[in-house]
């Protein structure tokens, strides 16, 4: 492993005392984990079903069956991603039902429980969560193998479509939750049950075995953690081998594909990997310079290839994790952080295409941006990695869940109007409302998994420097230079760049390290005397001899900013978004009225823009008010097209809010961009 990459603490020794962020993460354990756990079990009224505990009920009685030498005869399916119960006639038993990959959303809620639990245990959150342990234990079958999906449509055909059927993904997600688990409880029984299914993956995968490699990625990240959780490098290897079979020739996908075929005596298809760009899977992933296909399955790759990269001290591997990441950030990222352009596969679209109404911005997506950017700072300290991961964070992640918790958005526009999206077919993907549930459920725990493990983007370290990426109030517990230190940070971005680190127990020896974030004016910065100092790659480093009482004070001021995106983006050619800190700010008809299309802002006003306090569903919140300007609407009679004439408008004053927090205050119109 590269002497220089930094870890994430563990959550046992980081505690979110953030003002904002602590309710975020409270807000997960004590409305969200129980409002999931419910949909899990199909309790949510009026919301789609999500099958997962029927589904590992079901495969657990099949297992038994099988153990006890009882008949069971699976319920076969077509080769549809998705399976639901004839029209009309009541779920049968022992049937499955739901998406393919239905297994991975209670791992991911487990995954988020036990998060949670190291920030603070629970025996009763515990007790429910090894519940789902237990379900999840009885059905895996005696060779190791756990997915519900072949368990109960026939085992037979386990294995044979990898490109589309999820299992991989699946054990990916499970091999989370296992190690998650396994941190906060000190249990291995879910664990060992990773190890089982990776072992009976790893008896049929690798150098000298069947070449295969997951269709959705995440395994690939997920065995770089189980091998770090455990030590044990066949872990390690198998994500290697997934990465290095990927996209060469013959292509494993279309192998997999004519095997398909043929038993349905149709002609085979050219074996080219050409075909698969729409899951990264069209070159060897260490010669790829376009982040491409299905976005969240390239965030999650990009992921997997920067632990690589770290883990096996792969230099051909980081610099395709840096083409990709600056494929991204230059090229296809919204200004919300998210990514994703559009509805066509949930997928990147070409360079500078990002359409605002039409923008798909899977939460999902954004999760796994975040992902990378903390892996690429694990593997070298550069303050752009940083402020990517915040912007995504702070703006679509959050804007995934309402601020109740209770409803969630799976896609994140940047722009809406309820009438188009419910009558206009072209947008039928973007929900002008959250949905309390999804068929496809991957973003709700997703958002639940990541805001509970938050500390985890604060800082990461090496044995001697220890590095400040999110500016978030936390209680830390540190092993620097080999002497243990506790340290204090106080911080509240949503009122004001103010930070203050102080040393609350110990004395060590090292280096703290103060990225500079991309939307902060002139920092002030005090450090005490005797300490030496200096910056890189937008980190102010300070090193020196920290002892009980020490401070570190920063002042970052905070301007209102007016942005506008590259000429190469036609969908914002004259517009302007604003933002404050790592907030984007968007326009609501809530307070701005109908027709947002109609308003006008000044850029070289920005200077007037009047910060306040809303209160929106019981939360104060930041806000901004601007002098602007209305287009005047036309007479009801006005025809639709007349000679030109100088615009007519009127004096207005425009309100924004966080985007965040849009549409929890009813139905209505918003949009980021603003016309100049």
């Amino acid at each position: 492993m590269r002497s220089e990459s930094s870890q994430p603490l563990s959550l046992h020794s980081i505690r979110v005392t953030d003002p904002f962020w602590a309710r975020e993460i409270g807000l997960i354990r004590q409305a969200v984990i129980p409002y999931q756990w419910n949909a899990l079990n199909d309790q949510i009224p009026d919301a789609a079903p999500s099958w997962w505990a029927h589904n590992m009920r079901a495969a657990a009685r099949a297992v038994a069956a099988k153990k006890a030498g009882k008949l069971f005869i699976p319920a076969h399916h077509s080769d549809r991603i998705e399976t639901l119960p004839e029209e009309g006639k009541k779920p049968q038993e022992d049937a499955f039902y739901g998406f393919v990959f239905q297994d991975s959303d209670g791992y991911k809620w487990l995954e988020a429980v036990s998060y949670q639990l190291m920030a603070k245990p629970d025996s009763a959150l515990q007790a429910q969560a090894q519940k789902a342990v237990d379900m999840i234990c009885a059905a895996q079958e005696e060779d190791g193998y756990l997915d519900t999906y072949y368990t109960l449509t026939g085992r037979e055909r386990a294995f044979t479509y990898l490109r589309d059927h999820h299992e991989l993904y699946c054990f990916g997600h499970l091999v989370e939750a296992a190690v998650a688990w396994h941190q906060a409880t000190g249990k291995d029984d879910l664990l060992n049950a990773a190890r089982r299914f990776g072992e009976c993956i790893s008896s049929k995968y690798g150098p000298d075995k069947e070449r295969g490699c997951p269709g959705h990625e995440i395994a690939e990240m997920a065995l770089m953690r189980m091998y770090e959780e455990t030590g044990e490098e066949q872990w390690r290897d198998l994500a290697k081998f997934f990465l290095d079979v990927r996209g060469t020739e013959p292509s494993t996908f279309a192998q997999e594909e004519n095997r398909r075929r043929a038993a349905k005596g149709l002609p085979e298809l050219p074996v080219s990997a050409e075909r698969y760009e729409y899951y990264q899977a069209n070159m060897p992933v260490r010669d790829m310079k376009e982040a491409v296909g299905h976005a969240v399955r390239q965030m999650y790759l990009c992921s997997g290839m920067a632990d690589e990269a770290r883990l096996c001290d792969d230099a051909e591997m980081e610099a395709a994790c840096d083409r990709l990441w600056q494929s991204v950030v230059r090229e296809k990222l919204y200004i919300t952080g998210g990514v994703g352009a559009t509805h066509v596969g949930e997928a990147f679209s070409r360079p500078f295409d990002l359409p605002n109404d039409t923008a798909y911005s899977e939460t999902c997506a954004a999760i796994g941006l975040a992902f990378f950017a903390r892996r690429m700072l694990q593997l070298k300290p550069q303050s752009s990695y940083a402020d990517v991961m915040e912007q995504a964070l702070y703006n679509t992640v959050l804007a995934g869940m309402a601020l109740d918790g209770q409803s969630f958005f799976y896609v994140n526009p940047l722009e809406a109007v309820p009438a188009a999206c419910e009558t206009d077919a072209r947008l039928s993907h973007v929900k002008p409302v959250r949905q309390k549930w999804f068929g496809c459920a991957c973003c709700p725990p997703n958002i639940a998994r990541i805001v509970s493990s938050l500390g985890q983007y604060i800082v990461t370290q090496t044995k001697d420097t220890l590095y400040f990426h999110l500016y978030i109030g936390s209680d830390l517990t540190v092993n620097l230079g080999g002497t243990s230190m506790s340290l204090r940070m106080e911080a509240d971005l949503l009122k004001n760049g103010d930070v203050r680190i102080s040393v609350a127990d110990g004395q060590a020896v090292g280096t703290l390290a103060f990225r500079d974030p991309a939307w902060a004016g002139n920092a002030q910065v005090k450090i005490p005397a005797g300490v030496k100092s200096w910056s890189e790659n937008g980190y102010l480093y300070a090193k020196g001899i920290w002892k009980q009482g020490d401070q570190i004070t920063i002042h970052f001021t905070m301007p209102v900013k007016a942005l506008k995106a590259s000429p190469l983006v036609k969908e914002t050619m004259g517009q302007v978004c604003f933002t404050r800190g790592p907030l984007v700010f968007c326009a609501e008809e809530a307070d701005n009225g109908k027709n947002l299309h109609l308003l006008r802002v000044l850029p070289d006003q920005v200077a007037e823009a009047r910060e306040k306090t809303m209160l929106i569903d019981g939360m104060t919140l930041p806000a901004m008010t601007l002098p602007g300007r209305r287009l005047k609407e036309p007479a009801a009679n006005a025809p639709l097209y007349m000679p030109w004439t100088p615009a007519e408008t009127e004096e207005t004053e425009i309100t924004l809010i966080p985007y965040f927090a849009w549409n929890n205050r009813g139905k209505g119109e918003m949009r980021v961009w603003l016309a100049e």
